[in-house]
């Protein structure tokens, strides 16, 4: 075989081979971008990194607790009447025992006057008979002296003993009846001050209900009617908030809890447990609650708030420090949590939980101190093994 014909062949099957290396490296690259360019973008979500600090145990209430004070009166009169005085408008701040509503109460008046004058009469009296009984006493202290020295006679100590026995008689009973006129004026001027309505404590004026000239009645039995006055002490605030059934048990007398205010919905205030109701409330048959009073350990922050607003309250069952934590919306049921791996997809795994609350969960298992979590876990799409993509930067305090 000629030499120059076989190093042409061999020339030729040595290109058929490189253009078909390049024909296939072609493809390839095709086919890889194609594949590539056919992939979904990577999800964008949010994240939080598995850091160390305290879990607390927490129990809410169930439905909206409401900011009351402490002390508070709805004052009525005790017998009815015509409004002659109202010396308060709502929101004045009074003193204990100031009036804050006043009946006409002329006649009552008069009979208070009229039952002074009588004591100052009896009162006179008492003197008169008294300062006779003295007299009379002397008298008779003198006779006994003239009798010693034969000057008197028998008669005369006894009519002067029989007088100071009569004129001292006569002084107790002047006593007498000026302690019944001093009765008397007690009972005219209760009978009076039943016309008058007095702060049983200092406090602010809520609500007055009537005007001037118009006729106040007291509620008849079984049917409650509204206050004359409605007091409150401010000074003094705390929250009553119902419970479940179910956690009540857990709650106990002087347990730590937050307090929060839609009023106020940036600031959080720390408490205390200071009384549970000693019963269920069974307004809804298929939710029973429990009401828990809480107080605030800072009374002075109350000074900006009105009772009535709503709150909630978290009380705190127990509390662990310096343990792995994640944030709980980042926990699907069952424990599954989405770990971002080093090369962007979402990656399932399960762990073990301990303590958790609204905010945070603590981890026994399954994570390490570091690790990048998926947080917003509804996201459509998001699944094991998908590609993601972080839209902010996680903060391990976060």
């Amino acid at each position: 075989m000629n030499p120059s014909i076989y190093k042409d062949a061999r020339a030729m099957v040595s290109k058929k081979l490189k253009l078909i290396a390049a024909l296939l490296a072609f493809f390839v690259v095709g086919a890889a971008g194609i594949n590539w360019l056919s992939q979904p973008a990577p999800l964008k979500v949010r994240t939080a990194v598995v850091s160390k600090g305290s879990v607390a145990h927490t129990i809410a209430n169930t439905k909206a607790g409401t900011l009351d004070a402490c002390r508070r009166a709805g004052i009525s009169p005790r017998l009815g009447g015509q409004i002659a005085k109202m010396p308060v408008t709502e929101g004045d701040i009074v003193g204990q025992g100031q009036i804050l509503m006043e009946f006409w109460n002329a006649d009552l008046m008069a009979q208070v006057s009229l039952a002074e004058s009588e004591l100052r009469a009896s009162e006179s009296k008492r003197e008169q008979a008294c300062i006779a009984a003295d007299l009379s006493k002397r008298e008779a202290g003198r006779q006994q002296t003239l009798r010693q020295r034969n000057l008197s006679s028998e008669e005369a100590i006894d009519k002067a003993e029989s007088e100071a026995r009569v004129q001292a008689s006569a002084c107790n009973g002047a006593r007498a009846a000026v302690e019944v006129s001093q009765a008397r004026l007690d009972v005219a001027r209760a009978a009076l001050d039943q016309t008058r309505l007095r702060a049983p404590f200092p406090g602010v004026v809520a609500e007055v209900n009537g005007e001037v000239g118009e006729f106040v009645t007291p509620s008849p039995v079984g049917i409650p009617t509204p206050p004359a006055v409605d007091l409150m002490d401010i000074s003094c605030l705390y929250v009553s908030a119902p419970i479940d059934e179910v956690d009540a048990p857990k709650v106990g007398i002087d347990m730590t809890a937050t307090i929060t205010l839609d009023a106020f919905p940036d600031d959080e205030f720390a408490g205390r447990v200071r009384r549970i109701a000693p019963y269920v409330l069974d307004l809804e048959k298929q939710a029973r609650t429990v009401d828990v009073e809480v107080e605030f350990l800072q009374p002075d922050e109350c000074s900006h708030m009105l009772p009535g607003y709503s709150a909630d309250i978290e009380v705190t069952i127990a509390e662990r420090e310096d343990v792995l934590r994640i944030p709980t919306e980042a926990i699907a049921e069952g424990g599954r949590v989405l770990v971002i791996n080093e090369n962007g997809r979402a990656q399932q795994r399960t762990v073990d939980t301990g303590l958790s609350n609204w905010v945070w969960t603590e981890i026994r298992s399954g994570l390490n101190a570091g690790d990048v979590l998926v947080r917003n876990l509804g996201l459509e799409g998001l699944e094991d093994g998908v590609r993601v993509e972080a839209i902010e930067t996680p903060d391990p305090n976060d």
